[in-house]
Formats: C-alpha cells, sequence, structure tokens
C-alpha cells in the first residue's frame, strides 16, 4: 500500500505530460503554418517520441499506463487490483486536464475552452476501436512475455502510427479523448464527439484483454501493473 501514493504520482505526471505534449505539439504546427500531411507528421513523431520518453522514465514506477483503456486490460487479465485500477484512472483523468490546460497555457490560449472540432461517423470511430485495440494487445503482449524494453519504443512507434495512419489521428485513451474537449486547437474534440470514442476505446480495451490471454498464456503477470 505504501507504493500506491507513488504510482498515483506518476500516472498523473506522465499523464499530464502526454497531453502537454499531445496539445502542445498540435498548437506549435499551427502556429509554425504547417499544413496537411507536413502538420499531422510533425504531430505524430512528436507524440510518439514524447510517449515512448514518458513510458521509459515512468514505466518501473507505475507501470505507465496514462490510459484507462491500458487499466482496464491489466485489470482484466490481472495484472493490477480493481480498487488500484479505479485510482488510476481518475489519476489518469485529472492529469490530462492539467497537462491540456498547461498546453494551452503556454501557447497563450485559455487554460480551458471547450472544442468546436466535431470527429464522428462510422470510419473516425471504427478507426478509434482498431487503433486502441492494437496498442492494449501490444502492451499486454510484451509484458506477458517479459519483453518489457521493447515496451516504450514499441508503443511510442504505434501511436505515431495511429495518429498518422488512422481516420481519427489515434487518440486510443478515453482519458487523452476527455482531456482534450477542453482545448478549441488543432487536437481537440467537441464534447459531442467524445461519448462513441470513450465507448470504442474501452470496448477494445476488454477485446484485448481476451486476446492477448488467448495469444499470450501465462498464469500470472509478472507484476501488478509495474513494467520492472
Amino acid at each position: 500500500m505504501l507504493d500506491i501514493p507513488r504510482k498515483l504520482t506518476a500516472e498523473f505526471i506522465g499523464t499530464a505530460l502526454l497531453l502537454f505534449v499531445v496539445v502542445g505539439s498540435g498548437i506549435a504546427t499551427d502556429q509554425l503554418g504547417a499544413e496537411g500531411a507536413g502538420q499531422l507528421l510533425a504531430h505524430a513523431l512528436t507524440v510518439g517520441l514524447g510517449l515512448g520518453a514518458l513510458i521509459a522514465l515512468l514505466g518501473p514506477v507505475s507501470g505507465a499506463h496514462f490510459n484507462p483503456a491500458v487499466t482496464l486490460g491489466f485489470w482484466l487479465t490481472g495484472g493490477i487490483r480493481p480498487r488500484t485500477g479505479l485510482a488510476y484512472v481518475a489519476t489518469q483523468i485529472g492529469g490530462g486536464v492539467v497537462g491540456v490546460a498547461l498546453a494551452n497555457v503556454t501557447f497563450g490560449e485559455r487554460p480551458l475552452a471547450v472544442s468546436r472540432t466535431i470527429r464522428d461517423g462510422p470510419g473516425i470511430v471504427g478507426s478509434e476501436f482498431v487503433v486502441t485495440f492494437v496498442l492494449v494487445l501490444l502492451i499486454l503482449g510484451l509484458v506477458r512475455v517479459k519483453a518489457i524494453p521493447a515496451v516504450a519504443p514499441a508503443v511510442g512507434a504505434w501511436v505515431a502510427a495511429g495518429i498518422f495512419g488512422t481516420a481519427s489521428t489515434g487518440f486510443a485513451n478515453p482519458a487523452v479523448t476527455l482531456a482534450r474537449i477542453g482545448t478549441d486547437t488543432y487536437t481537440g474534440i467537441d464534447p459531442g464527439s467524445a461519448p462513441a470514442f470513450v465507448a470504442v476505446q474501452l470496448l477494445a480495451g476488454v477485446a484485448a484483454a481476451v486476446c492477448a490471454t488467448l495469444l499470450f498464456p501465462v498464469r500470472k503477470l509478472s507484476s501488478s501493473a509495474s513494467l520492472e
């Protein structure tokens, strides 16, 4: 129990910094005048590299979930206790909102402003299922086969690919989705679009957990939420 505050602190900091990079890179590319594919590619590479670095840094502390869908996947496969998982999710959402506000302020925007960017339609929502499913399966699979050093680069690479290569630009994270309601910039999402994103992301986490137990059968994960 003494480790829980340390783990939650790591989850808060990691999720906040992830959103800081997500939103900040989007605003930066706008201010620099980047457009189209160039803007999306710069954003994707920045987020992928930033997330990989955060996982490498904080993985040994909390497991570096930074994502309720990932936490759900670990809970369903026995890698984290329900009460700890709920604390993780609350911390991730709080950290995400703080990260968005910090990014907005540093670029001269209001701390929080409701996004007007509508992201809907079967293709966009369906791509969120795919990108989230692969993300959670990737993490669970690598942990279950004890390939822990590969997690940071692999997740960073997949997130970058998901941002550039999907119709939704690869949110793949309920905490990220909810937090990005609070930025009326390039990376924002309208409140009306968010529920469908969150629903399919969580569904993808469940599907990935089932698939991971079939593809990578083990009696028990090597740790209870840490990438050690």
